[in-house]
């Protein structure tokens, strides 16, 4: 009841038509960029980061609200119209949306798209409401060891779920841990990294590094890679569906946030493998399996429910943790921090307002979204046409307007360069970037709650395991760790005993 009457006064705050003009215009800007190829919410939600400094932290995280659900849904529909997937959790929309568009359906294959969005953002943002006071109130009791073995387990989630290997995942990790690393020691005050430098003490702002890691990096490795043909986007009509497309269509848009809020909450959930396992359950669930492929509109609206619940469940453990599960929850933890404000279980109890403002902002966006955006698709499609390089020439220029706004030192542009080759480094050798990002937000955090539970327990290592929470969680670790070798061994066994079978058959024969 506590959260309902809360929920209320977060309405009172985001129906305010201030809150609500920030919030369409996050919505609009987010979908306008997340059409554009190649540039997921993470961009997007990094790029406008500076755009919002002059703005209330209320306002604010409600235009992010906005973005984040706009770029989703703008990275959907490059994905059905070009099949170029905006981001990874818009890939499977490719899948079955790009074969409805050149058939001839591309309009209601992005209804089902804004609709799937609607839908899953709307129930996953009601477990947001129900769940997130219970995990903060439990979270409250959680003490050092606790925290540091949640940001062991966030570091050991996020290196083995993303890249093509575990070692690039910890290397990633590395990278973001040692610029987590420059600037002063929190407890002892000595310099670390800075190479004498002044500007350096203060240590590298996330802005910066998420800038200069997703758009610098992006943009380079675009230009390197540049082909002179570009594709040609499909004319689209307006979005509608008809009956037999909303029969197939509303069994999967309510599965989807089954399947996608759980995955988002948990550490390195995301939303590409809820995506993927909500394809797959509307396969073997349709009746239309020969469709599948061919474009199923099916494929679009399950998956695309998830990826929105998901969203929705990544700002559980964001806003009662403080810990990011996704690329753009790690940005939104940066736009927090930045206002100095520190997301955690006291967050609900200190920052009620816009906590619950936010939250009820969600809903306001996901009506937003879909009002604004059904019949604005015409239109976002003709943004495809944007040649890449004023695009990326654009995105550069606005990434470095925004670093500088950051602290007004040319050295932030050095570093944005820097840490921006760095970015087309990693994407050369593989490397995943998310795990770079969140090593740089949580490894200052790790280091500071590993000091002082060893503080606690006069400097032995017992006192990092001395509770039952740190002790599942590290269990936990440790089933993450070996359950590829887990995996093989089952393999080996299950082969071993029909290699067994077969040879006693055929002694039997």
């Amino acid at each position: 009841m506590d959260s309902l009457n809360s929920l209320i006064d977060g309405f009172g705050t985001a129906l305010t038509p201030m809150n609500l003009l920030w919030a369409a215009i996050g919505v609009l800007l987010g979908t306008a960029i997340g059409v554009l190829p190649g540039i997921g919410p993470a961009m997007a939600v990094a790029l406008l980061l500076p755009v919002t400094y002059g703005l209330d932290p209320t306002g604010a995280f409600i235009m992010f609200a906005g973005i984040y659900y706009g770029a989703m849904f703008g990275g959907s529909t490059t994905s059905i119209l070009l099949n170029t997937p905006g981001e990874s959790a818009a890939v499977v929309a490719a899948i079955e949306g790009n074969p409805m568009a050149k058939s001839g359906r591309g309009a209601q294959a992005l209804a089902a798209a804004a609709i799937g969005h609607f839908a899953g953002g709307m129930i996953g943002t009601i477990l947001l409401v129900v769940l997130a006071p219970t995990v903060a109130s439990l979270a409250i009791g959680i003490g050092a060891p606790d925290y540091f073995a949640i940001m062991v387990l966030a570091f050991i989630a996020v290196t083995s779920v993303l890249g093509a290997s575990r070692i690039r995942g910890i290397a990633s990790l590395l990278i973001g841990l040692t610029i987590g690393l420059v600037g002063l020691d929190q407890m002892t005050g000595q310099q670390r990294l800075t190479f004498g430098s002044l500007q350096l003490a203060d240590g590298v702002d996330v802005v910066i590094v998420a800038v200069g890691l997703f758009a610098i990096g992006e943009a380079l490795w675009v230009a390197a890679h540049l082909r002179r043909s570009t594709g040609k986007p499909i004319p689209v009509g307006r979005p509608w569906l008809g009956r037999t497309d909303l029969k197939r269509t509303w069994k999967p848009w309510l599965r989807g946030p089954v399947i996608g809020f759980p995955f988002g909450a948990i550490p390195a959930g995301g939303a590409e493998i809820p995506t993927f396992l909500s394809y797959v359950t509307e396969k073997r669930l349709s009746k239309h399996r020969d469709q599948f492929g061919k474009g199923a509109i099916e494929g679009v609206a399950g998956p695309e429910a998830a990826a929105s619940a998901s969203a929705a469940g990544t700002l559980v453990s964001m806003l009662t943790l403080g810990l990011p599960t996704t690329a753009v929850a790690a940005v939104m933890l940066a736009a927090f921090q930045q206002y100095g404000i520190q997301p955690g279980p006291l967050l609900f109890e200190r920052e009620p307002e816009l906590v619950w403002g936010l939250i009820a902002s969600l809903f306001v966006g996901m009506v937003l979204l879909l009002a604004l955006n059904l019949p604005l698709a015409p239109v976002w499609a003709k943004l495809l046409r944007i040649p890449r390089p004023y695009l990326y020439a654009g995105i550069l220029f606005f990434a470095a307007v925004g670093a500088y706004a950051v602290g007004g030192e040319s050295l932030d542009l050095v570093i944005l360069l820097v840490i921006g080759l760095i970015g087309f480094g990693m994407r050369r050798y593989g490397l995943p970037v998310l795990p770079a990002v969140i090593g740089v937000i949580l490894g200052p955090a790790a280091e500071q709650q590993l000091r002082r539970a060893l503080q606690i327990s006069d400097g032995s290592v017992t006192g990092l395991v001395n509770t039952p929470f740190s002790v599942t969680v590290y269990a936990i670790v440790v089933l993450i760790v070996a359950w590829p070798l887990i995996g093989r061994l089952i393999g080996r066994v299950r082969s071993d005993r029909k290699a067994a079978e077969k040879s006693r058959t055929v002694g039997g024969g």
